[in-house]
């Protein structure tokens, strides 16, 4: 990987290097965010992490040995019905999501929380905004 490929390439590369289930994982849920926000835009963070963001961070997308780990910069804040997050749950920030080889994820509900990261975040921003100008 070189420094001037683009963090689109970079996670393209990252899949085709998993080549397993974590690839496969990786490549399902970044359909998913494109398809619940065309918006978000793809970087590439710390050393190697895929992150979509609109307005700020929307989630990380980590791949370790057992689990890819889906982590929502802003995830506290964020309605949950679906019950999706099951990993970091105790802080005051963050909220991930562990999926483990052989699981799915609720692809609707997923869909509605980057919606609802993107939501949050554009709020953040206008009132930011307001307080600024006034």
């Amino acid at each position: 990987m070189n420094d001037t490929d683009s963090p689109s390439a970079r996670i393209d590369r990252r899949i085709a290097e998993l080549s397993d289930w974590r690839g496969e994982t990786l490549a399902h849920v970044r359909a998913l965010i494109r398809e619940a926000d065309p918006q978000a835009v793809e970087e590439w963070k710390w050393r190697g992490v895929p992150v979509w963001s609109h307005g700020g961070i929307l989630c990380t997308g980590e791949s370790y040995k057992a689990v890819v780990k889906l982590t929502f910069a802003k995830g506290a804040s964020l309605e949950d019905p679906a019950g999706l997050f099951n990993a970091s749950l105790d802080g005051n920030v963050r909220r991930a999501i562990d999926i483990r080889e052989g699981e799915t994820i609720d692809a609707d509900a997923f869909k509605a929380l980057i919606r609802a990261a993107a939501a949050l975040n554009m709020s953040r921003l206008r009132k930011k905004s307001q307080m600024t100008s006034e």
